[in-house]
């Protein structure tokens, strides 16, 4: 029901900058929990940042003031603002999205909770 696709991924010198894409194709798009989920070689998905309904978002607490996401509906569009990069953040970056609309029992933090991915785009950043 829902295709995602990443860009925007790249090399980049630490301190600088990038902008993240999740690019959606679905009809129900607009109403879905969207996130940014990033892996380390031989470790775990690990949560980065969220948003779904009513605006509302959460970030992982060593991200906070980092990272950014947002979202645009005209476009179908997710976002991941990402500043002063360090090396420690290079990683395959993954778009996800859920249809849940009430998560007042479920954790946006946990990987299991979103049903559609993208394949991932690869950030490095260098020293």
């Amino acid at each position: 029901q829902v295709q995602l696709v990443e860009s925007g991924g790249g090399l980049v010198q630490a301190g600088g900058s990038l902008r993240l894409s999740c690019s959606a194709s679905g009809r129900t798009f607009n109403s879905y929990a969207m996130a940014w989920f990033r892996q380390f070689p031989g470790k775990e998905r690990e949560f980065v940042a969220s948003r779904w309904t009513g605006g509302r978002t959460s970030y992982a607490d060593s991200l906070e003031g980092r990272f950014t996401i947002s979202r645009d509906n005209a476009k179908n569009t997710v976002y991941l603002q990402m500043i002063n990069l360090k090396p420690e953040d290079t990683a395959v970056y993954y778009c996800a999205a859920d249809g849940r609309v009430d998560w007042t029992y479920y954790d946006e933090t946990y990987s299991g909770n979103y049903n559609y991915w993208g394949r991932g785009t690869q950030v490095t950043v260098s020293s």
